[in-house]
């Protein structure tokens, strides 16, 4: 049965934290009934946790956790969104009460990971959904941080077992940005990520990765600063509140070099700094073996995250000893730069995830391609 946890001290918002909250990871600030919006077949309560940042100290985030209206067959799993944008009303706990997110004239939103959640509930796994860092609560979302969004997407799994008093077997589920989370499908190095997504529909994403990692690493603001023109900057104010349909309508099909002082790309202009280069280099995965066994999905149609980084990152983690199976989509490339392959990637691939993951929830050994 669902134990609501006692009420947090009286805010006027949800998101708003509360002045003190528990101190564990995990641990449980305050929840609530969360009415759904759209056709889930789940009791839904939406969560506010403790979770860290990238430096270890305490933050507020929150999520939804969905429970499968058919009998809970005991597994969890947390699932991080792909790319939403940076603004508070792109948060999915959010827009799993409202469906669609619209204000005139751009700015709009729809949870577009509803297939899986609905997927994954028609099993019998309870989903728990993060909203990760800053985006619903007070700051900046830190997006494509994975260190951030592990968090964020761990502790949720922890907040979920607490709030319910079952503890079962718990798998991580994430496509693109929520890829960098679970280490699934991702983009597993955010140089090689921005040289490729320049000039494509989600040029603008950029913003929300600098503006992520000026709230989150000072040291960079000042790089970041000297290195954009007057339109780099205007750019990360304004992607600092939208969703990434506006941000797609805003700055589709732009050069990142547009926005830099001298014409570089973004990638240039980071790895010219020892300090922002440090942070690219803490932002690539592939140097710590996963605990667990990993399915990482990808195919040269993808015209968003480059495939050879993914198939780069399951070499490294094999050669560490983990078990991976990479598993390759082929589909033709169609209209590359509008983000169309790297959709149809998730969809192709989202069958073989589900057989993979009911095999994992069963005990069956996990297969490999590592050679």
């Amino acid at each position: 049965m669902l134990a609501l946890s006692p009420p947090a001290l009286a805010t006027t918002d949800f998101y708003t934290p509360p002045p003190l909250w528990p101190g564990r990871p995990g641990d449980i600030i305050r929840s609530e009934s969360s009415p759904l919006g759209v056709p889930l077949p789940a009791k839904a309560t939406r969560i506010m946790y403790r979770s860290t940042d990238v430096h270890g100290a305490p933050i507020a985030v929150t999520g939804t956790l969905l429970l499968p209206l058919t009998r809970w067959s005991g597994p969890l799993v947390s699932l991080a969104i792909g790319t939403h944008g940076q603004g508070d009303q792109c948060a999915p706990s959010k827009l799993l009460n409202t469906a669609v997110h619209y204000q005139p004239p751009f700015d709009l939103m729809v949870g577009y990971e509803l297939l899986a959640m609905d997927s994954l509930l028609r099993l019998g796994y309870a989903v728990v959904v993060t909203d990760y860092q800053g985006l619903g609560t007070p700051g900046t979302h830190t997006y494509l941080n994975p260190i951030a969004e592990a968090h964020a997407m761990i502790d949720a799994a922890r907040a979920a077992q607490r709030l319910t008093s079952r503890v079962g077997p718990v798998a991580f589920w994430g496509y693109s940005q929520g890829g960098g989370a679970a280490g699934g499908a991702a983009p597993t190095d955010i140089a090689a990520l921005a040289d490729k997504a320049s000039g494509t529909l989600l040029t603008g994403a950029i913003g929300y990765y600098l503006n992520g990692i000026i709230a989150a690493y000072p040291e960079a603001k000042p790089v970041i600063a000297a290195g954009l023109n007057a339109t780099g900057k205007t750019m990360l104010t304004k992607t600092a509140t939208q969703c990434i349909v506006e941000t797609a309508l805003t700055y589709g099909f732009r050069r990142h070099s547009d926005f830099t002082t001298n014409g570089q790309s973004i990638t240039a202009m980071l790895t010219a700094s020892p300090k922002t280069r440090a942070i690219l280099t803490a932002h690539k995965l592939g140097t710590t073996k996963p605990a667990a066994p990993v399915l990482m999905v990808t195919g040269n149609n993808d015209d968003i995250v480059p495939a050879h980084a993914i198939r780069a990152t399951a070499v490294d983690w094999c050669r560490l000893g983990a078990t991976v199976q990479l598993h390759e989509i082929q589909a033709p490339t169609v209209l590359p730069g509008t983000a169309i392959g790297h959709i149809v990637n998730y969809l192709a691939a989202m069958p073989t995830a589900l057989d993979w993951l009911a095999h994992r929830f069963t005990g069956t050994p996990a297969p490999t391609t590592c050679r």
